[in-house]
């Protein structure tokens, strides 16, 4: 599989493990950086690029940390058809690739060990979406959500106006 991977310093020593650990597996390996240890650099910068990847099918899935995996998350989720969750457990990364969908994990560099990692990555990897009538309801309505906005917005609007009034 063709695997994206990035991170800023806050998940650069794991990403460089993951990365090797993927290559060990027989993944074919892109790397978005950052390429050496910057304690200025921004996880936006790694994250963006990475999803973009993935949206556009240039790799099958994504891995990207950050010091927490939160800004990651963050960032990845910005860019329309990337689905990005931050995972700390094996259920949750396979899990969230079966009834979500998730094409990007995301790891805390600073909040877990590089073999729970590990089995996050290799979870999210070989899980495959289900396909459930009611998961690809669902995954519908985030699609909306990415192709116009304003349906949403006005729905929000709608539910705030009518508390208002009560």
């Amino acid at each position: 599989m063709r695997i994206g991977i990035g991170a800023d310093h806050g998940g650069f020593v794991m990403k460089v493990q993951l990365a090797r650990k993927l290559a060990e597996e027989g993944h074919e390996v892109v790397d978005f950086g950052n390429m050496v240890y910057d304690p200025d650099d921004d996880y936006p910068d790694f994250a963006i690029p990475l999803a973009r990847a993935v949206a556009t099918g240039y790799v099958e899935r994504g891995v990207v940390l950050c010091g927490s995996g939160v800004g990651a998350s963050v960032a990845a989720n910005k860019v329309s058809g990337a689905r990005a969750a931050l995972c700390h457990d094996d259920y949750s990364a396979r899990q969230g690739v079966e009834d979500d969908d998730m094409n990007v994990l995301c790891l805390g560099g600073r909040t877990m060990g590089t073999e729970v990692a590990w089995d996050c990555v290799r979870n999210f990897l070989s899980a495959s979406f289900s396909g459930v009538a009611r998961h690809r309801r669902r995954l519908e309505k985030v699609k909306q959500l990415e192709q116009s906005g304003s349906r949403i917005n006005r729905q929000s609007e709608e539910f705030i106006s009518q508390g208002e009034r009560e």
